[in-house]
């Protein structure tokens, strides 16, 4: 609990106090960090969704590839893809599909 109130207190461990995605949209970064956050808890207890079906949501996988390349100077947002790119392999077949990876190096 004590890490969890830091991340949204402080912005997480680590981050920068006027982070670029902070000073254009500051429920962005919140959302991100939430995302974070939520990614963590379901790498750490795969029983929580261990229903018959297992992709409850669709997600639209260009727009978050743009997002992500827009926002890699964000530490949030470097995470968010590291973790994408390792924990889903949908995620990591569609970026290594891309044409423009270097948009995202």
């Amino acid at each position: 609990a004590a890490g969890l109130w830091t991340v949204f207190t402080l912005g997480g461990v680590g981050s920068k106090a006027s982070s670029q995605l902070e000073q254009c949209s500051p429920l962005a970064s919140q959302s991100l960090l939430l995302l974070l956050t939520l990614f963590y808890f379901f790498i750490s207890d795969n029983t929580a969704f261990s229903s018959s079906n297992p992709h409850a949501f669709q997600i639209n996988f260009n727009s978050l590839y743009t997002a992500l390349c827009d926002q890699q100077k964000s530490d949030q947002a470097t995470l968010l893809l590291y973790m994408l790119l390792h924990q889903n392999s949908n995620m990591r077949t569609y970026v290594l599909a891309r044409t423009d990876i270097e948009n995202l190096v």
